[in-house]
């Protein structure tokens, strides 16, 4: 196939305007998100639950580095019965953030502000601009990328490294993190690709992990963890190696 040619026109009245759009919405939206959006604020017993549980660990792993009487010690601080982490076990269970109701309301905020402009947004653009090449990436690809730059197009001979309209939109609405980030600061919620990936981990979130169910299974584990000197003879082989 013969090499293209676009108009110019078309760098002015399409390539040009979805970019911006796409970039101005990512601006109006981290606003209207700080305008709408409670401050998240963190929970201090959450923190000193996990500050617990990873003391208790990185003692089950690196104990061996440790003499056998401050082993003892920090084994019986945990789990003896007035220890912290028996204390922390014997507390009811942990609430479930789906009963609350400032939870849930922020959680169709986010939807509302994430996936209802992205829809009107998208379905605009494939209805003004579809079936428009805009450019053309610098290097070749094969035919494996077609469905992905060539959305509404439908032409086989066409070479691989054009993209259309649709195609364009895509890329400007999950690739503009890096312009977000320079303007808005790294912690900014223009950032689309962030959104889906919190979208993707809010199933998790929403189920925290059981805390007396994780306390349990950490005193279990350290309960059995016997202690092992990994520095025995360390210093004959040290005088011994330096007198060699």
């Amino acid at each position: 196939m013969e090499e293209l040619l676009l108009d110019p026109k078309i760098r002015i009245w399409v390539f040009i305007p979805i970019l911006m759009l796409t970039f101005l919405y990512g601006l109006i939206k981290h606003y209207v998100t700080l305008l709408i959006f409670s401050e998240r604020t963190v929970d201090a017993n959450q923190i000193q639950n996990s500050q617990t549980l990873m003391k208790s660990r990185i003692l089950r792993e690196n104990g061996k580095y440790v003499p056998r009487e401050g082993f003892l010690r920090r084994k019986h601080y945990l789990i003896d019965d007035d220890g912290v982490l028996k204390k922390e076990q014997n507390h009811g269970p942990a609430p479930n953030p789906m009963t609350d109701p400032s939870m849930v309301s922020e959680m169709m905020k986010g939807n509302l502000m994430n996936m209802v402009p992205m829809l009107v947004i998208g379905g605009w653009i494939n209805a003004a601009f579809s079936g428009f090449l805009t450019t053309k990436v610098p290097f070749p690809l094969t035919v494996r990328f077609k469905p992905m730059l060539q959305r509404d197009i439908h032409l086989t001979s066409l070479d691989a490294s054009w993209v259309s309209s649709t195609s364009w939109y895509f890329l400007n609405f999950l690739g503009l993190r890096s312009m977000y980030s320079l303007i808005l600061g790294e912690n900014n919620s223009a950032d689309q690709s962030k959104m889906m990936q919190d979208q993707m981990s809010g199933a998790a979130m929403a189920m925290p992990q059981d805390p007396q169910k994780a306390f349990k299974s950490e005193v279990e584990a350290l309960t059995l963890t016997n202690h092992t000197w990994a520095l025995e003879g360390v210093e004959e082989e040290l005088v011994s190696a330096r007198g060699n």
